[in-house]
């Protein structure tokens, strides 16, 4: 099979690409640059040939975006985080719409953004959008993905972690030496995902026909901010009691901040129901892998 991955060389389209390649597939990775050197297991091209390489592909997964998280949320930032994932899926359902070859399946990344902040109520896939930032952005990205007249998957992903990327290696070392602690007072929920998972599911929804529409992937087991910062003070043997006050978060990104201080208690109920399942369905057996 050839599956063309946008943001194939960022932390969850690399691994996708990994997986995909262990088993036999080809990966056409999408990128602006594709004479920057790159992994030489994959076919690169560049936007302007996007679609010839659509006709070319039996699967299209989009993962492109810039990370929301990176820099503070001013307007040219917010532009710049819109174009970069809404801009690209419009892009890649236009190729397909207009290609005599279609790929089975387009795949694109959302986020569990998408439902806005929330306290402790539980949301599935059939939980209404939220009206912040994010979860306008999250909408718009959904809806771009859309209309391509293949059957399309659109998965809201919780925080990644992996050792290769994201939020977790950010946070080992002060873990490690001792001054690990919460967001706040960590009462907001954090609907987390290992990253083998997002590559499971992935795959899952590219090869099984009966997969479409929105899908959470995140752990079945979310968790405040307050027990993951437990949970990872407890994997490295360390105490995590301190807590970062919110205003140095949002010093440092506006608006942006929300995406760290607030959450959502986020479950895959319908993930579970189409077929897929979790290998790590709680943190303290996701932490013992990653840091084995």
């Amino acid at each position: 099979m050839r599956v063309l991955i946008t943001g194939a060389g960022g932390t969850v389209g690399a691994a996708l690409s990994e997986a995909l390649a262990a088993r036999g597939d080809s990966v056409i990775g999408v990128t602006r640059d594709p004479a920057a050197p790159r992994d030489d297991a994959i076919t690169w091209v560049a936007w302007d040939g996007v679609k010839a390489a659509v006709a070319e592909a039996d699967a299209v997964v989009h993962l492109a975006g810039a990370d929301v998280t990176a820099k503070r949320w001013t307007a040219a930032r917010k532009a710049e985080l819109r174009a970069s994932r809404i801009d690209t899926a419009r892009t890649l359902v236009e190729a397909i719409a207009s290609s005599e070859r279609k790929p089975r399946v387009l795949v694109s990344a959302s986020a569990v953004g998408y439902y806005g902040p929330h306290g402790s109520e539980e949301l599935d896939e059939d939980a209404p959008p939220g009206t912040d930032f994010l979860a306008t952005l999250c909408r718009d990205w959904e809806a771009a993905a859309q209309g391509s007249g293949v059957r399309t998957v659109l998965f809201r992903m919780g925080v990644v972690l992996t050792r290769e990327g994201g939020a977790l290696p950010k946070m080992l070392r002060p873990f490690r030496l001792g001054l690990g602690g919460s967001i706040g007072r960590g009462r907001q929920w954090l609907s987390w995902v290992h990253f083998t998972d997002v590559t499971g599911a992935m795959i899952h929804a590219i090869d099984s026909d009966t997969v479409e529409g929105p899908l959470n992937l995140c752990a079945p087991e979310p968790l405040t901010n307050a027990a993951f910062t437990r949970a990872l003070g407890g994997a490295l043997r360390r105490p995590a009691l301190l807590w970062v006050p919110p205003f140095v978060f949002r010093l440092q990104l506006g608006e942006g901040a929300s995406v760290l201080t607030s959450g959502q208690r986020v479950l895959p109920r319908r993930t579970e129901a189409l077929g897929y399942r979790f290998r790590f369905r709680d943190i303290d057996a996701a932490l013992a892998d990653l840091l084995r």
